[in-house]
């Protein structure tokens, strides 16, 4: 028999302190809630390796993945990247000094911007993406095929609620 996880352990506990509440959504909200905090522990670790954080891999990403000629505008970037405006502007500032994206004004807007990747943004993230694939497949590989489809769509219907 295995030893009980933390969560198994915490729900023990609220059982015997709190016997009439069902506590079982802290089975699987506990677990997805911890591992969301150890997965993204792995993850920054690859971004550090190219010297980014986390927002910072999430801008050049979302910059790399539109395709030619890679640039957005930064509200477009705000939303791909599910933050504010101000915290947008603070990593494209970053991003800007790194040489990593520049600014400009918009040919179509002349008073809007858009953000583009640098040649050598472009390389960075490249050589992040692969790595940051690696790891991912690391991190899911004790599944199998099916258990990965599985867990994939459990996770899409449950997002969905959420978004939708």
């Amino acid at each position: 028999m295995s030893t009980p996880d933390h969560v198994a352990r915490v729900m023990a506990e609220w059982s015997r302190e709190r016997p009439d509440l069902d506590s079982s959504p802290v089975a699987v909200i506990g677990r997805l809630h911890r591992l969301a905090n150890a997965l993204t522990q792995e993850l920054v670790q690859v971004y550090r390796q190219f010297g980014l954080t986390e927002g910072e891999f999430d801008v050049l990403a979302a910059l790399r993945r539109v395709g030619e000629p890679f640039e957005r505008a930064p509200g477009e970037l705000a939303q791909n990247t599910m933050v504010t405006t101000g915290a947008m502007t603070k990593r494209l500032d970053r991003l800007v000094e790194a040489g990593l994206v520049s600014r400009r004004v918009s040919e179509v807007d002349g008073r809007g911007r858009v953000v583009a990747l640098t040649p050598q943004g472009r390389e960075l993230i490249d050589r992040a993406y692969t790595a940051h694939m690696a790891n991912e497949q690391r991190l899911l590989q004790h599944f199998s095929p099916l258990e990965r489809r599985t867990l994939e769509e459990l996770l899409t219907r449950w997002l969905g609620r959420f978004e939708g």
